[in-house]
């Protein structure tokens, strides 16, 4: 029972880092229907900037002082890049067929990787711990307050996202162009200045998630975005693209669905597989879903366009 309540803490905080990159890749996805696959890019920019932060203040201030400094200085530098990204990248190719946008957005994955290698270095480099480390117990399994954090922030995030897209002017900015960005602008509303707002946004989220995976998992490296970037979204396929709250049940249920299967997968198949093939799970979920149910599992609200 404690390892079965281990797994589901673990689960829980490494689903919530999955569901705050989906939303990211949600909220761009409803607004201009791209898939940015460079979003797992921002997520490692903002964990080597709050990195380089930490490193070089480090000792001079309490340290969730400087964890909340590195995050502001990581959320900045990742609205910037997102929002060059869009003007630079996207802008230019949005009217273009489909496949343009989505080649183009594999070559920012890999230019933007190639510069943090350059800037950076490509050496693993540990994350200091700024936070208090002794656990708590919880029926016998344990969880620390990071691990807490990332489970608060997560969900006050979600709420205040929610409360944004829904109570606020820009939120019914964002759902006009959503729905059709030519009415949307006869209306009085700038497509062109919401679709940069939502890719900070975004940024913003993969920042925070970038942050947090750092502080938990404890090292940063250039390509540490590749895997939870490609993760995110298949969350976000999973609850339904284009679907805030599908992008957060589908990344808490991966990460628990990965957790609980690194944690028994070496007992169902004998010892044949082990905890390292946890990755697998992932992609399997996508194939079933993609397979039994495309629209995820709450599905996207499509409006008609008028």
């Amino acid at each position: 029972m404690e390892t079965f309540i281990q797994q589901i803490i673990n689960g829980l905080v490494l689903g919530s880092v999955y569901a705050l990159v989906a939303l990211g890749y949600t909220m761009v996805y409803g607004i201009i229907n791209l898939i940015n696959f460079a979003h797992g890019e921002v997520l490692m920019v903002g964990a080597l900037t709050s990195w380089t932060v930490v490193t070089t203040l480090q000792g001079t201030m309490p340290g969730w002082l400087l964890l909340l400094l590195s995050l502001v200085a990581a959320i900045i530098v990742c609205a910037a890049l997102n929002f060059t990204i869009e003007k630079i990248a996207y802008r230019p190719l949005r009217n273009a067929p489909r496949l343009a946008p989505l080649i183009t957005a594999m070559g920012m994955s890999l230019l933007l990787q190639t510069l943090a290698m350059i800037i950076w270095k490509p050496n693993y480099k540990p994350y200091p711990i700024l936070l208090p480390s002794e656990p708590f117990d919880v029926f016998g399994a344990v969880i620390n307050v990071t691990q807490i954090i990332i489970l608060v922030v997560t969900a006050v995030t979600l709420g205040g996202l929610m409360y944004l897209v829904n109570k606020t002017k820009l939120g019914r900015a964002m759902r006009a162009t959503a729905e059709n960005p030519r009415v949307a602008g006869l209306m009085g509303v700038r497509p062109d200045m919401v679709i940069s707002a939502t890719f900070i946004i975004g940024a913003a989220l993969a920042a925070l998630a970038g942050v947090m995976y750092a502080a938990n998992y404890g090292s940063v490296q250039h390509t540490m975005g590749f895997l939870p970037g490609l993760k995110a979204f298949t969350a976000a396929v999973f609850g339904g693209i284009g679907n805030l709250p599908g992008a957060m049940v589908g990344g808490v249920l991966l990460g628990l669905i990965e957790s609980l299967g690194a944690g028994y997968i070496g007992k169902f198949t004998g010892g044949v597989l082990g905890s390292h093939y946890s990755d697998i799970f992932a992609f399997i979920v996508l194939i079933l879903i993609l397979t039994l149910r495309p629209q995820g599992l709450l599905g996207e609200r499509v409006a008609d366009r008028a």
